[in-house]
């Protein structure tokens, strides 16, 4: 099973925010997954970034592959390097 770590949009038309979840890579964008592990917010001044950085490395050794989008947060977020 191909596990992703990506993206699920929830909030309003126009004003989105984001949740951080762990998703069998067949499923769809805002269907079933198995965990969440974060929030992005981008509507914010800074954007809010909160990730569980315990899950998040569990999730990644255990060999879940992150989205760019992700891979670019877990960085900012001081997870990946």
């Amino acid at each position: 099973m191909a596990v992703k770590l990506r993206l699920k949009r929830m909030g309003k038309k126009k004003s989105p925010f984001y949740r951080v979840i762990v998703a069998d890579a067949r499923s769809p964008r805002d269907g079933r997954f198995i965990d969440e592990i974060g929030i992005y917010d981008p509507n914010q001044e800074p954007s809010l970034i909160k990730i569980d950085a315990d899950a998040a490395k569990k999730w990644l050794k255990d060999g879940a592959q992150p989205t760019e989008t992700v891979s670019r947060l877990l960085k900012e977020a001081g997870i990946l390097e």
